[in-house]
């Protein structure tokens, strides 16, 4: 059985890796990434490297062969060429490469979500589906580590600020969604679909785990999504930047990112980090 990740010097792509070598050997794993250089200097030793630019149909064709199980990780939208049209290109590599079985990182809920950060994952769930390939989509809620911006402020002693009043997010750690994924790979039954998330959890409950990492005090202020965007472009971060965090905000306000789940923690078949000892690993 040949495995295949994609995205591979990314931070989940890296630590999937590191997860699926403790699984199988390192000699059955292949990597691909665009900086195909830069890859090599971070796998396990033993795996593969290959090109894996998803703007390039014919080089990862060629990358997928002889690949029986693909995690695909999905990109980062901004890039020249769309992010729907970079996801489409690897569902189509991976058909011509005759891969057998495609695990994907999707959005939560992602076949109901109306929210427009769904959409490009709702086009790659059905690009999958319409090739006829086997699949699982994780369908990942949001990483704590999304939440630096708010955390490590207030540990310093400055405003915890929020706009997503009493919405719920389910908050895990980047690593638990990629362990999680590279033990979806090597199941030899696998569901269709696994949303996977934390407990979902407040800003507020975020704030008070926070609190237990310092002895400063901080204030917790929840307002409203311009003065969020406000504050932001205040503390020096672009217009553009600000506002795709306060449609974060509005996303867990909207009960976007409101699951009651447990998938997350069964497959990896243990408890996820606490929320007070996962805050104090990401900002260490």
């Amino acid at each position: 059985m040949k495995y295949a990740i994609t995205g591979a010097t990314g931070k989940f792509g890296t630590s999937a890796l590191q997860a699926l070598a403790k699984l199988v050997p390192a000699t059955d794993i292949v990597a691909l990434a665009r900086n195909v250089e830069k890859a090599q200097q971070s796998v396990p030793a033993g795996v593969e490297v290959r090109p894996g630019d998803y703007t390039d149909v014919a080089t990862l064709t060629t990358s997928l062969s002889g690949i029986d199980k693909l995690l695909f990780v999905s990109s980062q939208p901004g890039a020249a060429m769309p992010r729907e049209q970079q996801h489409l290109n690897v569902v189509q590599a991976a058909k011509k490469a005759g891969v057998s079985y495609i695990a994907y990182t999707s959005f939560p809920k992602a076949d109901k979500s109306q929210t427009p950060l769904a959409a490009d994952h709702q086009a790659t769930e059905q690009a999958i589906s319409a090739a006829g390939l086997a699949h699982s989509f994780l369908r990942n809620n949001w990483y704590l580590e999304n939440e630096l911006g708010t955390i490590k402020p207030a540990l310093a002693g400055q405003p915890f600020i929020y706009s997503a009043a009493a919405g719920r997010a389910g908050w895990a750690l980047e690593r638990e969604y990629a362990a999680a994924a590279a033990k979806v790979l090597v199941t030899e039954q696998p569901a269709p679909i696994y949303e996977f998330a934390g407990a979902a959890r407040t800003y507020q409950d975020l704030a008070t785990a926070t609190a237990q990492l310092t002895n400063q005090k901080f204030d917790v202020l929840s307002i409203n999504d311009a003065e969020y965007k406000q504050k932001l472009s205040a503390s020096g971060l672009p217009a553009a930047v600000a506002g795709f965090k306060a449609m974060g905000q509005a996303l867990i306000r909207e009960g976007n990112l409101d699951e009651e789940t447990t998938a997350l923690a069964t497959v990896l078949g243990h408890d996820l980090q606490p929320l007070p000892a996962a805050i104090s690993e990401i900002t260490k």
